[in-house]
């Protein structure tokens, strides 16, 4: 809001536009953001009146007399009757203090409390004509389990749905999206519910009535991403100048993302203008510590600041210190600025061949090593399978087992297994029945989400690969095919060793990075697989880097083994940690160097250097070898990294952009380099096309006798070598051209053009030169 007073005339009187006017509206709570912005226009009020009377001798105060910053221009919505009170209280006490601290005094006109009614109390987000129960064939109303209430099962001892504990469903007639106070300025910090807990936690009438109105939002999207896109919508049709939210740090997962790429490119004139990504926080209704992405967005197109954490302590209870590294640019909608991921485009090459774990939703799928032996005493069950969770994979293993009945219908589950139909009828079934979701209440049996699908492909497979769905560092290990990973993780029917090797290098975990988010108090990273792994252009392999990966990525995966079984304590999470000390160059403690011991790490580290050298050699980049194998951050994305690797990183994630656009236009052309062609398309012949990844490295030609060297063939050293120039100096498009043979004009204005697309270079209308941003 530091933006407010600089407009003014001081030959004029106050100006009334830029201050006096200026209403901020805000999700209440407890009016804390209303109190903040109180509390900053009131210091830009004493700035303001502070410079008139220096330019005036004092009669810029005289006429702007009665003109004052109070709460009746600081408007809210509050749905708790009680909240809304509270808040139009805190803001008067605010204001009141600061007269005081002003004035010594309080020389204010009675009543000092004036009810403005600017806190009104209604929904933020949905106004409707009236709501009522919903009822059933007999007229009762309809009611659903509370999510909340559980009792102890006669059978079993265990918590299960207490049936009896209810909550009324209602439905809302004629809903629509809630009119907000006109005001230039919104703060707030709307719910944080995920996007799984807004039936439970607001009903399922009010969830079908916000979906119903708010048809553009995609189903998985957390609750706070309604707020983003109303506010979006009043700051893109000029209604009001900017807006300002804490949302939860999942801003940059999938479905939120596409509700801020809709926006911004709904709305031409919208742009991020400062944002935090990720920055640590205390709930205020639990004290619990969270991750919140901090977000101010503006109307006027232009480029913004982008602020990360690199350096964070906790100061005090509820109170973190932090330590900010800033850059400005263009904001894409990851958050980020440069290449923008939501850029890139699904590979056909990728499909079909990975998928989130299995979403069981019953607690009583799951058993225990001795539970698994009294079921099948009598017989090996080939419904009992090996489990793996996140948690299984990052940290020790638990050795779970679950029950397994896809294909079977409920007669051949009780005739064919008894014991395992008895197991899940007494632990499942009651646990189902009160989902609110028909079909998983009908075949309660069987697992949520059983990857239908995924499951053909592994079909005559022995292994598979996996991989947390969120963790510190982005590690992938061999499974049997046959095992259960649950939904906390991402399965990939990938049974080459070469696929590990590529999923396992530094070049792949920079692009999940890149193209995934956070979530969690940790702020661990979350490989999204359709923007993580579909994206991701695979190398083009021979017989000759295929076994020298292959051989290498065997390796790594047998040493983890084999020292994890040697000592059942030892982690993946522990052993990379580790390991990012010893890049780091950092001092080790007493109990690392027991890590590093059982875990043989220095040759794990060898090996993984290795693997790196060995695949950026197969994708034809020895040169960004040299300045990334070795360093800290190859398996957990840093905060603060020197600017020659930072540089590094970023030109890499522009060759793969660059790669994955290039595989694009191959595969609209009909060529698709299928990752299982076996599998996935086993009826088509591969054709062979004219570019291959190795050229990608490939310098200029030998230059001619007049000093020129021909404009590359591969895209991505065709973007490397103009963006090289620019770095130099600005050129227009023929000083370009010129620099090579045959003056390849139109190829260079389309490598510019994608240069920027990602966000890294600018063409100036006015001079018709192009440069770096």
């Amino acid at each position: 809001m530091d933006n407010l007073g600089i407009d003014y005339n001081a030959d004029k009187s106050w100006p009334e536009a830029n201050v006096t006017s200026s209403e901020c509206y805000g999700c209440c709570g407890s009016a804390n953001f209303l109190y903040v912005a109180l509390e900053h226009m009131k210091r830009l009020e004493g700035e303001v009146l502070g410079f008139l009377s220096e330019l005036t001798q004092g009669q810029g105060v005289l006429e702007s007399e009665g003109l004052t910053v109070d709460p009746h221009q600081f408007l809210g919505l509050e749905i708790n009757p009680r909240a809304a009170q509270i808040a139009e209280l805190v803001l008067w006490i605010g204001y009141l203090q600061w007269h005081y601290r002003l004035n010594d005094r309080l020389d204010l006109p009675e009543p000092i409390l004036r009810d403005f009614k600017n806190i009104e109390c209604r929904d933020a987000l949905i106004e409707y004509d009236s709501r009522e129960p919903e009822l059933d064939d007999n007229g009762d109303p309809v009611t659903i389990w509370d999510s909340i209430s559980m009792k102890v099962s006669s059978i079993t001892g265990e918590l299960i749905p207490d049936e009896s504990g209810r909550a009324t469903v209602y439905r809302y007639h004629n809903p629509r999206r809630a009119e907000w106070p006109e005001a230039e300025y919104i703060v707030g910090n709307p719910p944080y519910i995920g996007a799984r807990r807004i039936r439970s936690a607001l009903g399922d009438g009010y969830l079908q009535a916000l979906r119903g109105v708010y048809s553009d939002i995609p189903e998985h999207a957390d609750y706070v991403m309604y707020w983003w896109a109303r506010s979006a919508e009043y700051v893109g049709n000029g209604s009001t100048e900017r807006f300002g939210l804490i949302t939860t740090n999942s801003l940059r997962q999938t479905f939120s993302r596409k509700v801020v790429e809709f926006y911004l490119y709904k709305y031409s004139n919208l742009a991020i203008k400062y944002v935090i990504p990720d920055h640590p926080w205390v709930d205020s209704s639990d004290g619990a510590a969270v991750r919140v992405s901090l977000i101010g967005v503006g109307s006027d197109g232009s480029d913004g600041e982008v602020a990360r954490v690199v350096k964070e302590e906790k100061s005090g209870e509820n109170e973190y210190r932090v330590v900010l590294n800033s850059k400005r640019g263009l904001i894409t909608p990851n958050l980020s600025i440069g290449v923008d991921p939501g850029k890139t485009e699904i590979l056909q090459a990728n499909e079909d061949v990975s998928s989130v774990g299995y979403q069981l939703t019953g607690k009583g799928f799951t058993i225990t090593e001795a539970q698994k032996i009294l079921l099948s005493k009598s017989r090996p069950l080939s419904v009992i399978k090996p489990m793996l969770s996140g948690k299984d994979i990052t940290q020790s293993p638990r050795r779970l087992w679950a029950i397994d009945a896809f294909g079977l219908n409920l007669s051949q589950l009780q005739g064919q297994y008894p014991d395992i139909y008895q197991w899940v009828l007494d632990r499942v079934k009651p646990e189902r029945e009160q989902n609110s979701v028909a079909s998983l209440r009908e075949a309660w049996w069987i697992y949520a989400r059983t990857r239908d699908g995924f499951r053909k492909s592994l079909k005559n497979t022995l292994r598979a690969i996996a991989t947390s769905l969120t963790a510190k560092h982005r590690i992938f290990m061999w499974v049997d095919s046959k095992t259960i990973c649950d939904s906390t993780t991402v399965m990939f029917s990938l049974p080459t060793a070469q696929h590990f090797g590529v999923l396992s290098s530094r070049i792949h975990s920079l692009w999940a990075f890149f193209a995934g988010g956070r979530l969690g108090v940790g702020n661990d990273p979350r490989y999204n697989k359709t923007r993580c792994f579909e994206t991701f252009p695979f190398l083009i392999s021979n017989s000759e880097t295929e076994s020298k990966i292959s051989h290498i990525a065997e390796k790594i995966g047998d040493h983890r083994e084999r020292q994890q079984s040697e000592h059942p304590r030892l982690t993946l999470t522990g052993m990379y940690n580790v390991i990012e000390k010893l890049r780091a160059d950092e001092e080790l403690t007493i109990k690392d160097k027991t890590i590093h011991q059982q875990g043989l790490l220095s040759v794990l580290r060898e090996l993984h250097d290795d693997l790196d050298r060995a695949v950026f050699e197969a994708y034809g980049w020895p040169d960004l070898a040299e300045k990334l194998v070795g360093q800290p951050g190859a398996t957990t994305p840093l905060s603060d990294k020197p600017a020659d690797q930072a540089e590094a990183e970023e030109e890499l994630l522009m060759r793969l952009v660059a790669l994955n656009k290039q595989r694009a236009q191959e595969e609209a052309q009909g060529v698709v380099r299928w990752l299982r062609p076996n599998y996935q398309a086993p009826d088509v012949i591969q054709q062979e096309v004219d570019i291959a990844p190795k050229e990608t490295a490939a310098k200029p030609e030998a230059a001619t006798g007049k000093g020129k060297t021909a404009f590359p063939k591969a895209i991505p050293e065709q973007l490397r070598v103009l963006r090289q120039a620019l770095a130099e100096r600005s050129h227009t498009t023929d000083s370009l051209a010129e620099m090579f043979k045959r003056k390849p004009r139109k190829s260079v204005e389309e490598g510019l053009q994608s240069l920027v697309a990602v966000g890294v270079a600018e063409f100036e209308a006015e001079t018709q030169t192009w440069h770096t941003v």
